[in-house]
């Protein structure tokens, strides 16, 4: 830690890394975003599709890093926590705040509904399978009850799940006429902008990482339940970004797009690739299991919402923003030990 190596080692310490940090993600994601918008625009992509993939990919970048970073410093737990509970952050608060930037509700389409949010689904419950492969066949010992090894072959499953995305986004989109794209000038500096983006997020995401794995050792909070809140909230803050301005731009289905391909990326790729760089990582299924369960239920919640008219509510938006304070409380109550759902 560069930052934490400058400053005295003490709570209040690793508080101010995380507040520099998260606003040094911000500004990354800016750059990124700004020219992945651009790059889609030029390169023709209808807007379901730049949400879901060229957006989704740059926004998604913080917890990709933060899954890379949390494996190789030992604390994979951290890594999965923060995409989960970055996912449930990302179904219920971000509709619900674009919901609330947009004059009226926030439209959907049946396209979003039925091919984005039903492979979304998908790429949840192909997960929950691949943690189970790896208690079933690659057991721990001596770990905790349910704990199973991560291994590079269970892995690629996902991933290949997420071809097959890719697969179904590019035939949609060879099936799309666009309009005229814009001149090529400026294109260079928009991808040099993008890669910037790219290295400034992965530097704070790595102070990040590191503030708060501190923060849990001093008081005692598990990395998981740590990566569930922290780590989270503060890499999601791209994707609210970006999803919060193009609703107030009138696009919802960039906005809408974003949040579904950035879930379904980070699931099906970015805890995938922490495997595939350590070689294995232990899964507790005690754990991880009842964390997908909730983000499943918050899943069916969304599309619940969404399907009703095809639109969100400002009534529907409140409804959304107080099912995550439900679940931040039950977080709390599971580190105060009121409650016990969280079995190891």
């Amino acid at each position: 830690m560069v930052l934490g190596s400058l400053l005295p080692s003490s709570p209040l310490a690793n508080v101010a890394v995380i507040l520099l940090t998260t606003g040094l993600i911000w500004i990354g994601s800016g750059w990124l975003e700004e020219s992945a918008d651009h790059l889609a625009s030029y390169y023709g992509l209808p807007a379901v599709v730049q949400g879901s993939i060229i957006v989704a990919l740059g926004s998604s970048f913080p917890e990709f890093a933060s899954v890379a970073i949390a494996a190789t410093a030992g604390v994979f737990d951290m890594g999965v926590g923060a995409i989960v509970g970055s996912a449930i952050f990302n179904i219920l608060v971000i509709p619900a705040l674009s919901g609330l930037a947009t004059d009226g509700d926030l439209e959907t389409s049946r396209l979003v509904v039925y091919k984005e949010a039903q492979f979304y689904m998908v790429a949840v419950a192909t997960l929950v399978v691949t943690f189970s492969l790896a208690v079933i066949y690659f057991p721990v010992p001596d770990g905790p009850a349910l704990t199973g090894q991560l291994t590079r072959p269970v892995a690629l499953i996902p991933m290949l799940l997420y071809g097959l995305y890719l697969f179904i986004q590019w035939q949609d989109v060879s099936e799309y006429e666009s309009e005229e794209a814009g001149v090529a000038d400026g294109i260079g500096r928009e991808w040099a902008r993008l890669l910037g983006g790219l290295l400034v997020i992965l530097v704070g995401v790595e102070q990040l990482v590191g503030g708060v794995e501190s923060l849990s050792a001093t008081f005692g909070v598990p990395t998981f339940l740590a990566g569930v809140t922290v780590v989270a909230a503060a890499t999601s803050l791209p994707d609210t970004l970006v999803s919060v301005r193009s609703a107030a731009d009138g696009n919802s289905a960039t906005s809408l797009g974003n949040v579904l391909g950035s879930n379904t990326f980070d699931l099906l790729v970015a805890i995938p690739v922490g495997v595939l760089i350590v070689g294995s990582v232990p899964v507790d299924f005690a754990v991880a299991v009842p964390m997908l369960g909730v983000l499943t239920l918050a899943t069916v919640l969304l599309f619940g919402l969404l399907r009703t008219d095809l639109s969100l509510s400002r009534l529907e938006c409140y409804a959304l923003g107080a099912a995550y304070l439900v679940f931040v409380g039950w977080i709390i109550a599971e580190t105060a030990g009121v409650t016990g759902l969280l079995r190891n």
